[in-house]
């Protein structure tokens, strides 16, 4: 594989249960206290805990673009305005380098708006219509955020979004890379927002992979799934000596291996096509990677084929570990928020813990870490996120290199 340019991350910023802003994230994965609660949002018959966001801490949308107010949208407008994080701010100055038509926006999401359209057909049975306030195109439909943070941010460049399930917003950090790589855009705002409802809900509970206690990944008595919300969202821009001190993408690798509508190859198949991909794409070898997030649902057979995947990739000495425990599996989310747990590592020189985990399984050969490690030198990451239907996605960030 041709290796592409290392792209900047020159800003990014992040919302989830674990609270507002990358400190709020960096200061939950020290703690490893999960933050995980029944849901409020909305009721279930069934007990499950969730990483929910409280509703006080949404903005509204201005009056101008209410048309496509919905949860996804108030989660990525509160990331995007975080000033701490500043990634509002490394828009307008990206747009004013560039133009606006130069900077693209691809996102991943798996919900998008169906919290809004589940509201709208309770109004439908009650009052024979939908609420005028509801609009398919700019609350429904996987491209509405999009095309929300494209009005609320003024960009003019290519607009679309990725729904591929658990890999959404990693596919579409891959995206952005190619957009840039080939000219097509000289900055890219990219990873994923997705939003509670209680479609995905009942339908992780249909499979029977729905966690009645707070979810446990790696763990040799895990049972399931805990679903989480939120945005992480990442500045891609071109190569330049004045980004040199950023952390950069440097590599990503997809997969398809379509062994199941949902269930992921036994034996780890795609997901091992994905990390060699990233590696090669990236130019280093699995032996410099120094942290891996892994994919960890906590499901028993997505983490024994993740596992396996690993052990055949990196052996048993490698540090990794699994952050769904402490944040829920955000879905379409997962990407840009774990990628960005990966920037943190980078930028902190630390790997974090697995919440929740209480005994690994012991047919996991990896060095997986109960408890997040500090002070220890990190200069290669990778990302791991695997979807339904063998949907697989690897993420590396690291320092520049030659």
């Amino acid at each position: 594989m041709t290796t592409l340019p290392a792209l900047p991350i020159t800003a990014c910023s992040v919302f989830s249960a674990c609270g507002l802003g990358t400190q709020s994230l960096y200061q939950a994965l020290l703690a490893g206290k999960h933050r995980l609660q029944p849901p409020r949002l909305f009721e279930i018959d069934f007990p499950a805990w969730c990483g929910e966001i409280a509703n006080e801490l949404l903005p509204e949308l201005t009056p101008s673009l209410q048309k496509f107010s919905t949860r996804n949208a108030r989660i990525a407008l509160a990331a995007i305005n975080h000033p701490a994080d500043g990634l509002r701010s490394a828009v307008e100055q990206a747009i004013e380098r560039y133009g606006a038509q130069r900077v693209g926006i691809v996102l991943g999401t798996s919900t998008s708006g169906i919290y809004e359209t589940e509201k709208a057909y309770v109004w439908l049975k009650e009052h024979g219509q939908v609420p005028a306030s509801f609009s398919l195109p700019s609350q429904h439909s996987w491209v509405a955020t999009a095309r929300f943070l494209q009005a609320e941010l003024g960009l003019e460049g290519p607009c679309y979004v990725i729904s591929t399930a658990c890999s959404s917003s990693s596919k579409s950090l891959a995206s952005a890379q190619r957009l840039i790589a080939t000219g097509v855009c000289d900055a890219v705002l990219t990873g994923g927002v997705d939003s509670l409802c209680r479609l995905t809900m009942y339908g992780f509970k249909s499979l029977d992979i729905m966690s009645e206690q707070p979810c446990t990944p790696l763990d040799k008595d895990r049972n399931g799934i805990s679903l989480g919300e939120g945005a992480g969202l990442l500045l891609l821009e071109k190569p330049h000596k004045n980004f040199s001190g950023c952390v950069h993408l440097l590599g990503c690798g997809e997969s398809s291996d379509a062994h199941h509508m949902t269930a992921p190859h036994p034996e780890g198949k795609g997901a091992v096509i994905a990390m060699h991909e990233a590696l090669a794409q990236a130019g280093i070898t699995a032996q410099d990677i120094d942290y891996v997030n892994l994919h960890a649902t906590g499901t028993v057979l997505n983490d024994s084929a993740e596992m396996l995947a690993m052990d055949q990739v990196f052996g048993p000495e490698l540090h990794c570990s699994g952050t769904k425990g402490l944040t829920g599996h955000t879905l379409g989310a997962a990407g840009g928020i774990e990628t960005i747990i990966t920037w943190l590592s980078l930028k902190h020189g630390f790997r974090p813990g697995t919440c929740n985990l209480k005994q690994v399984d012991a047919a996991f050969h990896c060095s997986v870490n109960r408890d997040s490690e500090t002070d220890v030198p990190v200069a290669f990451t990778m990302n791991n996120n695997f979807g339904f239907g063998g949907n697989n996605t690897s993420v590396i960030l690291g320092e520049q290199h030659d």
